[in-house]
Parts: structure tokens; C-alpha cells; sequence
């Protein structure tokens, strides 16, 4: 390859790299990529989860030990209360990253310093 050639490929390089520059989407530099109805979807998935493993805990064990609703009504109760703390701990989640945006957003206080000493 001459120098002529590579000349020219290196010149074509840089002109791809400034079109896919160019043409690359800009982002919005506060979204996060997680759109609320993500959020709320995966807080659903999260209760009905802990229903349908209650379920199934709850009715294999009523299955083994012939005592059909017993283990089948605390189980999902308790596979309830799962998806519940679990959706909650989520919703912290959520939240303290919220919070965490909002303080970095805010402007940072500078101290003032008195020229003059109090007697």
C-alpha cells in the first residue's frame, strides 16, 4: 500500500467517524433509561411472583399430605406478603435514587467568609 493510499483510507476513516458522529442520537443526560411503566411493571411482576411460588408451595405440600386448602391459603397469604416487601423495597429503591438525582442537581452552597472579626 503507498502513502497516497493510506492517506486516503485514513482521510475516509475520519469521515465515517464524523458521520456515525453525526448521525448518533443525542441523549437526554437526566433519563435514566427506565421509563415509569417499566417501573410499574416490574413491581406487578414482582407480587404476582410471590403469588403463583406461594401457589405452587402451598399446593404441592396440600398434594403430599392430602389437606387440600390449609397449606394452600397460608401459602399464597405468605407469598403475598413477599411480593409485597418486595415490591416496597423497589419503591425505595426507586426512591432513593430519586433523591440522590435531586441533591446532585442542586446548586452547591459556598461559604462566605467574614473580612471582619467580631470583639
Amino acid at each position: 500500500m503507498t502513502d497516497a493510499d493510506r492517506a486516503r483510507l485514513e482521510a475516509l476513516e475520519k469521515r465515517i467517524s464524523q458521520a456515525k458522529g453525526a448521525a448518533a442520537p443525542k441523549r437526554n443526560p437526566k433519563a435514566d433509561g427506565h421509563s415509569q411503566a417499566q417501573l410499574a411493571w416490574r413491581m406487578v411482576i414482582e407480587l404476582v411472583a410471590g403469588l403463583m411460588i406461594g401457589f405452587c408451595i402451598g399446593y404441592a405440600l396440600d398434594f403430599l399430605l392430602g389437606t387440600m386448602p390449609v397449606f394452600l391459603v397460608l401459602f399464597i397469604l405468605a407469598g403475598f406478603a413477599a411480593g409485597v416487601k418486595t415490591m416496597l423495597r423497589s419503591a425505595k429503591e426507586m426512591q432513593d435514587k430519586a433523591t440522590a438525582a435531586a441533591v446532585d442537581q442542586q446548586p452547591k452552597a459556598t461559604p462566605v467568609a467574614d473580612d471582619e472579626e467580631e470583639d
